[in-house]
């Protein structure tokens, strides 16, 4: 008999629930927005000399909290000099967030706004199909890598779209909490083709392979899933949802798999108890390849 359990991914609506949801439990965005105010200075210290316009294309850019963060932080390198940024992201609510986030915030009238609704995949059989080959001076993947299918040829393509100063960011999860999840549950997981795991360890043999030159900088982080443990909370089921990719995961998976989750949430390989609460170690590296 078919499982019932589908992949997150077929509910758009929901994962970004789930998303926004281990947003508000997570550390993820406060050791970004860290990296962000300390170390992003230096990566983009060249980007841009002797240019009086910046072409910067963020892949997977979500609702774009992160990006304001680098387009401000490229601004103050570079007063006055204007800014293209294009974003290429599958999710219309996303890109609506987005938008919201663009009118609120001050300080971009330098800074034009390009949305493309579509993946990684889709921006470059579109740019292959129009025979364009835009180079940029600053491109980043925030946490979009484990949704494309060929991983080394979607970062051959886009470090062949960088300038001679440029950079390519990404940033993934590094822990072995992730890796513990899915190394011993994710076959089970109904990913479809949708969703691959990858650390920043497999990332970097790629790397490695491909004779790019790149820096690692990690970033710790941790995720509250006390709220996966307490039988029928919203809030855990959701979160459950996010940590195994699937669709309505407590109501859908084998009580077996679900039991065996739990069970695996809770080991130190994945978890600590800290102050009554259970946290999940969600951290993170940010990987800055040369051009």
């Amino acid at each position: 008999m078919a499982s019932p359990m589908r992949s997150l991914l077929v509910d758009p609506a929901r994962y970004v629930q789930a998303f926004r949801l281990f947003l508000e439990r997570s550390t993820e965005h406060q050791c970004m927005k860290e990296f962000m105010d300390k170390q992003l200075p230096d990566v983009i210290a060249r980007i841009g000399n002797g240019k009086s316009t910046i072409n910067v294309l963020s892949v997977g850019g979500g609702a774009g909290e992160m990006d304001l963060l680098i387009l401000s932080k490229i601004q103050a390198r570079y007063p006055g000099v204007t800014i293209n940024n294009e974003v290429v992201e599958p999710s219309a609510d996303q890109i609506s967030k987005y938008k919201e986030h663009v009118a609120k915030a001050s300080n971009l009238e330098n800074i034009k706004f390009t949305w493309h609704k579509e993946t990684a995949y889709e921006y470059e059989s579109r740019m292959n199909a129009e025979k364009k080959s835009k180079k940029w001076d600053f491109i980043h993947m925030i946490q979009m890598l484990y949704y494309v299918r060929d991983i080394p040829a979607t970062i051959r393509y886009f470090h062949s779209l960088l300038e001679s100063q440029a950079k390519l960011l990404v940033i993934l999860v590094s822990g072995e909490s992730w890796k513990t999840l899915w190394k011993t549950r994710g076959s089970s997981f109904p990913l479809e083709d949708l969703c691959t795991y990858i650390s920043s360890a497999s990332f970097s043999r790629i790397l490695d392979s491909a004779g790019l030159k790149y820096q690692l900088y990690e970033l710790p982080s941790y995720m509250d899933i006390t709220s996966c443990f307490i039988e029928g909370n919203k809030d855990g089921e959701l979160l459950l949802d996010f940590l195994t990719e699937t669709l309505e995961f407590s109501k859908t998976a084998p009580p077996e798999l679900k039991r065996q989750i739990i069970e695996e949430l809770r080991k130190p390989g994945c978890s600590e108890n800290r102050d009554g609460k259970v946290l999940f170690h969600n951290n993170l590296s940010v990987i800055v390849i040369e051009p």
